[in-house]
């Protein structure tokens, strides 16, 4: 793309007057980074960050990309297709949302958007229980205030497939972004019933679905546990409190700096569970009112971190991998005892979860299946399964990014069933008088201590991505040694391994050691994850910190 001349076009062409400032104050560096490529369209959809540019998220970019995905279904789907909008509460996600559906209005097709900001999963329900053809989330998910994005889903309800996006990506390729798009006025379309908002019998049947997810079957416990709860400005507030209040957890303290949506994370700058300073305002309000446990879920509601109450009265994170193998081990033994273990049972986690959830899956006589990274793989399992008449074998599934799902009804990740079944778990252990870290240590003792680590390396911009290829080449040819112990087995997923597609993504194993590296599909980042077996904390900790010395030393 020859970026400065496409840089001109836009300051002629782009009539949306914020754009159109921010163009005309762009020097030479900007431009470039702005306009030197399209931005990325794949199984995630889209991603970036906001702005003016091609490699931007901005309304052309979203209508280009609605457009293509127009143009696919008309081609793809027999009589009138149908799709279903929803968005979170970030910068300018009901603007898209609305740009969106107004360019699939003008297409002539049925458009279903949610009426207000909702979690990413009530858009996998609404396309199952509407039956639409299609599905879009604008949202970026975790990012920082700056990013905005673009999620596709298929009629299956799961995130496009490889090759559905490769044949969206072929359409949007054809278009000229500002004179192919056909748009008509939203609440024309409204008025004439193109557009036509989702009724909340819908969002009433997802909360009976996650409710639908307890494993109690009669077993008693008593709910009047402290919760607090932080929906970090997005949108987890009213469906969260709604299936915890309606199952009997009334006790409930929201963080209210944390309550209302908001896309500029005025507390917390990196609104993702999964770190610490994004749990500071919960844990403070722990420590105030001597809550029993912590909940936050990120800004489009699928990603869910806690904290517990220690025995000294303070409080710990748990992290996605404990949060996980403690929901595993659960609903395994609740239905083991009362024998509502499905003849064929499943457990789906992806590659670079805990391997040791393996081990209790095996426990309990549960086939585990791995799929690569991205909680998309888990649901493309679950729709396989259900193809067969298996639906009902699906008993749960994890990513350790803080992703669980333990029903079939979405094909997503689910903070609004982890926070439901999470609260369920405390309260069964607790009314028998054991902590979530006493279950912990008791899974540790039974199957070994494992210790689970996520390193993220930045590369932004156009030599960024460079950069990360060449390190990435570096790894493929191979790593020798890893903290002292020989590499006795290396996964090369971008030949396709396991049947699963092929995607860059490298597995390393020693004895005790497993170490994968991967570009990310969504930011401009290389990730490592790091499993070390070891006797202890202490003595994993100690060897994780020589792995990751030598990793940086290859990465950085």
């Amino acid at each position: 793309m020859d970026y400065k001349a496409e840089y001109e076009r836009w300051l002629k062409l782009a009539s949306d007057s914020e754009i159109n400032k921010e163009l005309q104050g762009m020097d030479d560096v900007a431009i470039e980074d702005a306009f030197y490529r399209n931005l990325a369209f794949g199984t995630g959809g889209l991603r970036g960050t906001i702005g003016a540019g091609t490699n931007r998220m901005n309304i052309y970019v979203v209508a280009k990309a609605s457009q293509g995905l127009s143009d696919y279904l008309l081609k793809t789907v027999d009589g009138q297709p149908s799709v279903v909008v929803g968005y979170d509460s970030r910068i300018k996600s009901d603007l898209f949302a609305k740009v969106a559906a107004s360019v699939f209005a003008a297409n002539g097709l049925k458009v279903w958007i949610w009426p207000t900001l909702n979690p990413v999963p009530t858009v996998s329900f609404a396309i199952r229980d509407l039956k639409a053809s299609q599905g879009i989330m604008i949202t970026a998910s975790h990012n920082p205030a700056k990013y905005n994005g673009y999620k596709v889903y298929g009629a299956d309800g799961c995130q496009i497939t490889t090759e559905a996006a490769a044949a969206i990506l072929a359409e949007i390729e054809k278009l000229d972004i500002f004179k192919d798009v056909k748009s008509m006025d939203f609440d024309k379309a409204v008025e004439e019933g193109k557009i036509e908002y989702i009724p909340d019998s819908v969002m009433d049947g997802f909360i009976e679905a996650v409710k639908s997810q307890s494993v109690l079957f009669g077993d008693e416990i008593d709910k009047n546990v402290t919760i607090v709860y932080s929906p970090l400005n997005g949108t987890g507030l009213k469906p969260v409190t709604r299936a915890l209040e309606e199952s009997g957890f009334t006790n409930i303290i929201v963080v209210e700096e944390q309550r209302n949506p908001d896309g500029n994370f005025p507390t917390c700058p990196y609104p993702n569970p999964e770190i610490r300073e994004a749990m500071e305002l919960g844990l403070k309000y722990c420590e105030k009112t001597g809550a029993d446990l912590l909940f936050a879920t990120d800004p489009d509601a699928d990603r869910c971190g806690i904290a517990v109450k220690t025995e000294s009265g303070e409080y710990q994170l748990l992290s996605g991998n404990e949060v996980g193998i403690l929901l595993l081990d659960y609903i395994c033994s609740q239905r083991v005892k009362h024998n509502r273990m499905p003849e064929h049972p499943v457990f789906i986690k992806t590659i670079v979860t805990m391997d040791l959830a393996e081990k209790i899956a095996s426990h309990y006589g549960v086939e585990t299946v791995n799929v690569l990274t991205g909680f998309k793989f888990i649901g493309e399992v679950i729709g396989r399964m259900e193809a067969k008449g298996r639906e009902a074998d699906y008993i749960c599934g994890f990513e350790e990014s803080y992703g669980y799902l333990t029903g079939s009804y979405v094909r997503d990740k689910d903070a609004v069933n982890a926070a439901f079944i999470i609260a369920e778990m405390f309260a069964f252990y607790k009314t028998r008088g054991i902590s979530l870290i006493d279950k912990l240590n008791e899974l540790y003792n039974e199957y070994g201590y494992c210790l689970n680590t996520l390193h993220s390396f930045e590369f932004p911009g156009s030599a960024g991505m460079e950069k990360m290829g060449e390190i990435m080449s570096a790894f493929h040819k191979g790593l020798e040694t890893i903290a002292g112990q020989e590499v006795i087995k290396t996964e090369d997923y971008s030949k396709g391994l396991n049947g699963l597609p092929k995607s860059d993504v490298l597995k390393f194993y020693t004895k005790d050691i497993s170490v994968v590296v991967r570009p990310s599909g969504t930011e401009p980042k290389l990730k490592t994850y790091v499993s070390v077996v070891a006797e202890n904390r202490e003595k994993a900790m100690a060897v994780e910190s020589e792995i990751m010395a030598e990793l940086e030393g290859l990465i950085v």
